[in-house]
């Protein structure tokens, strides 16, 4: 790029001055993308990329940042609106309570092997804790547990870590924060299948399959819709919990199965790709659960495009996980788990 050609009524030492502050400008600019680690190609969403991306407050200059410990909040994406939530819940734990707040994630939420490596990047770093909201619920606990040995605090928030394998592999002392998963699936399943009764068949569009709080809200429609004679399960698929992948598998099965009638979508990603099949196909019939009250979702019920969904507080789960993070610094023992309430979010309120 050939460089600005200045005003000739400048004297060369503002012309010097000038250019100098703009190469300076540059670099920040730069440096401000979170580059990752040679042969990486770990998209690291950095506190100030992440602000801008949700909303939040930038993060304070070098001359007023906060002097308490560095907390790293690791989610598995900012493209769900969900984690952006959940990023302003944290932002405002980091206000209150003094602390240097981090923001990393993955480029998607099947990205597994991203997080890995951002944990890893982030025990280089010591930071004082990690709060992390898992892809799944195995593949990250050998290098949670190598976090743990370096003397990093662990915090699990959203997507419980397997009970059995963090014993086996001795993570200890790691508080989990989210909401009771499997209940709040059967609760939406039964709004969007309590007035069935004649025969219907009925599709549940799945999360990442090895991820707990995916198999508990399976297992919550499933509940749900065997508790009603009239439906009857054809197909359990996943999406990914993604849009994209979601219209896909809805075109499939509805091709299949010309005759379903009801939907469960174990999130509101996959509901709102799920809708747009249903809407190019003119399938006004079809009644779909989300889950997550993303503002989407929200608009689709105003709307009478979609009956529920579920609002799992994601920003009260961040605001929670930094909180316990800085509580473990401390010498304290927050709760070992904490079920933030969930509510149904329908056109109609729920008793």
């Amino acid at each position: 790029m050939s460089p600005p050609h200045w005003p000739l009524r400048l004297p060369a030492q503002v012309r010097t001055t000038l250019r100098s502050i703009l190469v300076v400008l540059l670099l920040l600019g730069v440096s401000s993308c979170g580059s990752s680690a040679p042969g990486s190609s770990v998209p690291l969403i950095e506190p100030a990329a992440s602000a801008v991306a949700s909303g939040t407050s930038p993060v304070p200059s070098a001359g007023t940042a906060a002097t308490g410990p560095t907390i790293a909040l690791v989610m598995k994406t900012l493209t769900n609106p969900f984690f952006v939530e959940m990023e302003q819940g944290a932002r405002r734990a980091e206000s209150e309570l003094g602390v240097q707040l981090i923001v990393k994630t993955a480029a998607q939420e099947t990205s597994i092997d991203q997080q890995i490596a951002i944990i890893e990047r982030l025990i280089e770093q010591k930071v004082a804790a990690i709060v992390i909201a898992p892809g799944d619920s195995t593949s990250l606990l050998p290098v949670l547990v190598r976090a743990q040995q370096a003397g990093i605090v662990v915090v699990n928030i959203d997507n419980r870590l397997d009970p059995k394998l963090t014993g086996e592999l001795g993570l200890v002392n790691v508080p989990f924060i989210s909401v009771d998963n499997e209940s709040g699936a059967y609760q939406a399943a039964r709004v969007v299948s309590s007035n069935i009764t004649t025969p219907t068949k009925a599709i549940i569009i799945e999360g990442i399959m090895s991820a707990q709080n995916a198999i508990d809200r399976t297992r919550g429609a499933q509940r749900a819709f065997a508790e009603n004679p009239a439906l009857t399960v054809v197909a359990t698929e996943t999406a990914h919990w993604k849009i994209d992948e979601a219209y896909a598998v809805t075109k499939r099965l509805l091709t299949a199965n010309p005759d379903i009638g009801v939907i469960f979508c174990a999130n509101d990603m996959m509901a709102l790709g799920t809708l747009q099949y249903l809407e190019e196909t003119g399938r006004t019939e079809v009644k779909v659960a989300g889950f997550d009250a993303l503002a989407e979702a929200r608009q689709a019920i105003n709307a009478g495009k979609l009956v529920v969904t579920v609002d799992q507080q994601a920003a009260q789960q961040g605001y929670l996980g930094v909180s316990y993070a800085v509580s473990l610094l401390a010498g304290e023992k927050p709760p070992a788990e904490t079920m933030v309430p969930v509510k149904l979010i329908t056109r109609d309120p729920q008793p």
